[in-house]
């Protein structure tokens, strides 16, 4: 299990507001991009969009969508084509994994949000980065890395209570003042062999299960069957034996099976829609006397099993599961292998060359007010319609997203 959550004591690590800083960490940005990711260049569309709201004086938000870990330094060499420097609204556990990465992180532009928490600090920030306008502020409002170019999970609703309480403090400051929300679409292509990039990682994957490597599989198959493989050992694991019926209803089954026994004990039933969603309300609920160290050593071990299992929880709903049955590109079978690797291993290994592709699109203007009573916030549905738009995706018949909260 990745360190997504901590049980230290959060305290709030501030914008850094240098500028030297951050032009120096975007070039090592550039190289980190190739060494340890494998992305030989950034390619930028609709940079204009960007260069006119910056040269208008708007305050700007920045909203891409999250498919990979590297995705900020890609928003970074991004801002750097277009000639700023960003503050990005990062995940407080990333500034608790050592001194120096904290340090850097924080040069870069980055600041923290406790996302297990109502984190008033990191809120206020954001709103004062937007209505100074001096720099664009970064949110991720998926709030987790999808690894699936190709699909957007539910955003959360926190993006546009940032960008409206800070459209309503600019509009006290100066009627004409605004702030925009600029949607930025990434996408990923790989450029080399893919049957000989996988192969391999799966030969690792079958010998992990015991299992003789099944080169006489095509690509395509083996990855399904490595995939229902593991759904089966989840099963056998939690319910017994494996399941009956499609991939969706067995994995809904098992994210049910680990979610709502815990939503019963901690939040008496369900409140959220999204796995995303009820996953961080239930960290919410376990995790503050943990971090007040208030109770026992078994029950910090009962507790922490059950983070383990909502991760897992939330790890099943990354997979879409009709995702290579519908378009088997190489891109969607590359994705679905590193993260069976990475659920594995909790890292995956580099395939390269790749490139990025980054969007800019065009720029959604706050209304300081929101219509009462409006089913869908229209910030966040103009966001998610561009998004799908501009990666060229369909979107769901439904839109939701969740209450105001907040996860980068």
């Amino acid at each position: 299990m990745h360190p997504v959550v901590s049980e230290k004591p959060y305290e709030f690590v501030p914008p850094y507001h240098g500028i030297l800083w951050p032009r120096i960490l975007t070039l090592v940005g550039r190289r980190k991009l190739r060494r340890e990711y494998g992305i030989e260049r950034v390619e930028v569309q609709g940079a204009d969009h960007l260069r006119q709201s910056l040269a208008a004086g708007h305050g700007v938000l920045l909203a891409p969508n999250h498919c990979r870990p590297c995705d900020p330094y890609v928003v970074g060499e991004m801002c750097r084509q277009v000639g700023t420097s960003p503050f990005i609204m990062a995940s407080a556990h990333l500034f608790v994994q050592g001194r120096l990465q904290a340090f850097l992180l924080r040069r870069a532009g980055a600041f923290s949000i406790y996302r297990e928490g109502l984190d008033r600090q990191a809120l206020a920030a954001g709103v004062e980065i937007l209505t100074q306008a001096r720099r664009p502020l970064v949110i991720f409002p998926e709030g987790i890395i999808s690894r699936h170019n190709d699909r957007l999970n539910s955003m959360m609703g926190g993006t546009a209570f940032i960008a409206r309480a800070a459209a309503k403090k600019r509009a006290e400051i100066d009627s004409g003042a605004q702030v925009v929300v600029h949607p930025v679409a990434i996408r990923y292509h790989f450029h080399g062999d893919v049957e000989r990039a996988l192969h391999p990682v799966l030969d690792d994957i079958e010998q992990r299960l015991t299992w003789q490597p099944k080169r006489g599989l095509e690509l395509f198959d083996r990855i399904v069957h490595v995939g229902e493989s593991l759904l089966c050992l989840k099963e056998l694991e939690y319910l017994g034996r494996p399941q009956s019926g499609t991939i969706f209803e067995r994995a809904e089954r098992l994210i049910d099976h680990l979610l709502v026994p815990l939503e019963q004990e901690w939040l008496k039933g369900r409140r959220e829609s999204t796995t995303v969603g009820r996953v961080k309300q239930l960290r919410i609920a376990i995790l503050p006397d943990m971090v007040q160290s208030t109770i026992t050593l078994l029950e910090r071990d009962r507790r922490w099993k059950h983070l383990a299992d909502m991760y897992l929880a939330q790890q099943i709903a990354c997979f879409p599961p009709d995702y290579i049955r519908s378009n088997p590109t190489k891109e969607r079978l590359l994705e679905t292998v590193e993260r069976f690797e990475e659920d594995l291993r909790d890292d995956c290994r580099v395939h390269r060359p790749m490139t990025a592709t980054v969007t800019i699109g065009k720029p959604i203007i706050v209304n300081p007010v929101r219509e009462r009573g409006a089913a869908e916030d229209p910030v966040m549905s103009q966001l998610d319609q561009q998004l799908h738009h501009l990666l060229g995706i369909a979107r769901p018949d439904s839109f939701a997203t969740s209450q105001p909260s907040l996860a980068s």
